[in-house]
This record gives structure tokens, C-alpha cells and sequence, in this order.
């Protein structure tokens, strides 16, 4: 009886959730669902299309019409092939101007309401890992394991500055250090899905911890998990 799981993984900016989430699934074979992407490529086609990003009724419309596919690239590689209404726009929606447009389009209720829907039939089957801020609390809150992922904040922002700097930036550390305090008291007061770790969450502190030391701690949970688990004839699963 196949007892593939839901893996939601929440977590602040500098946590590492996308790395890790990535990582996770390919350990375990599971498909990651990149929910950024979806909003990426949703924004790509709206731009297009010449809608405004800051549209709501028509960003909603076009969210409901919209197909985001996500399916595993290469064995090696940690990303996911996006296909939007059947094309691969996996570059297209990397481009920085498309990622200020998906943050935009997020924040519209009629956007998020369609593309968690979307999510939600992606992981219906099981055998997923889903990162995000608001997985385990509200596109998934009936996962069989919620991860919360946390760490200082000091070693957060050393996170972000090393990344800023590999990619050519000259990023200052105080700085850094204030955008992550900044970043996670919006996060988790905004009223629309704020940041917060799920009731029957396990929470882990990156902290102290490595990449490779997260993504064991958090297989290992997953094994014992799946153990126990075993799928209902209505696609859940009944640990």
C-alpha cells in the first residue's frame, strides 16, 4: 500500500526551507512543489498579456484559467521543469523583474485562493515536499509532517550576506542583519496567512546545524513517519 506522505516546510527568510525542501525530496524520491515558481510564472503570463500586477480582478481571473504544471528536472538538478499552460518557462520566470511581480501578485486574496488550490491537488496523491511560509498552517494543514525550520537571526542574515555576495553583491552585514528583523515582523504579523509554525509542528533550529544535518534530521522523521502511515481509500493518509 503506497504510504508516500505530505512534507510541508515553513520557515523565515535565511532558514534555508528552499534549499533543504529540495533536498529532502530528492533523498526521498518525493516531487518538490516550488510554490514561488507558480506565482512567478502566473506573473510572467500576466505580463504578456499586459495586465497590471496590481490589478486584483484581473490577476484572479487570469489565476483561475491559468494551468501551472511542475515536474522534476534532472536526477542531479534541485529544480523543477514549470510549464505554463503546457510551456517550459523554467528561465523565463527567473528574471528579477518577474520575481518583484509575483510578491506583488501574492498579496491579492483571488490570486492565493486559485493557486492554493492548485497546490492542494498537487499534493493530493502524497509523496511531496511543499516549502513556503504558510504550508503547514494553510495550503496544507492536514499534512502528515509539518517542519518548521528557525535559526537566530544573526545566522540568518550571515546566510543572506554570503548569498548577496555570491552573486556579485556588496551587501553590509548591519544591514543585513535589520533586513531579516525587518523581513520577519512582516511575515509574521501580515493579516493575510502570517508566518507561524503549526500546532502539531516540528520545529528545527538550523542554527548550529549544516545543510546536510537539517536534510538528515528531517529524512529520518519522514521514515518513521511513513512507517506508521498508511493511505485511507480517500487519497489521505491515517497515521
Amino acid at each position: 500500500m503506497d504510504t508516500r506522505i505530505r512534507i510541508a516546510i515553513d520557515g523565515p527568510v535565511g532558514s534555508g526551507k528552499s534549499t533543504v525542501a529540495k533536498r529532502v525530496a530528492r533523498a526521498m524520491g518525493y516531487t518538490y512543489i516550488d510554490t514561488g515558481a507558480m506565482y512567478r510564472a502566473l506573473a510572467l503570463k500576466a505580463k504578456r498579456k499586459g495586465i497590471s500586477w496590481d490589478d486584483a480582478d484581473g490577476m484572479t481571473a487570469l489565476a483561475r484559467s491559468t494551468s501551472v504544471a511542475l515536474e522534476p528536472a534532472g536526477a542531479e538538478d534541485e529544480t523543477s521543469v514549470v510549464r505554463l499552460d503546457g510551456e517550459d518557462v523554467s528561465r523565463a520566470i527567473r528574471e528579477t523583474e518577474i520575481g518583484g511581480g509575483a510578491s506583488r501578485i501574492g498579496t491579492i486574496p483571488g490570486v492565493r485562493r486559485a493557486l492554493v488550490e492548485m497546490q492542494r491537488t498537487m499534493a493530493t496523491a502524497g509523496g511531496v515536499v511543499m516549502e513556503g511560509r504558510d504550508i503547514g498552517t494553510v495550503v496544507l494543514p492536514d499534512a502528515e509532517l509539518k517542519i518548521f525550520l528557525s535559526g537566530s537571526v544573526e545566522e540568518r542574515a550571515r546566510r543572506r550576506f554570503l548569498e548577496l555576495q555570491g552573486k556579485g553583491k556588496t551587501p553590509v552585514m548591519a544591514e543585513v542583519i535589520e533586513e531579516v528583523r525587518a523581513r520577519d515582523h512582516q511575515d509574521s504579523t501580515r493579516a493575510d496567512s502570517p508566518l507561524k509554525k503549526a500546532d502539531d509542528g516540528v520545529e528545527v533550529d538550523t542554527t548550529a546545524m549544516t545543510r546536510e544535518q537539517v536534510v538528515e534530521e528531517i529524512v529520518d522523521v519522514i521514515v518513521a513517519r511513513a512507517k506508521r502511515a498508511v493511505r485511507t481509500a480517500d487519497g489521505g493518509v491515517s497515521l
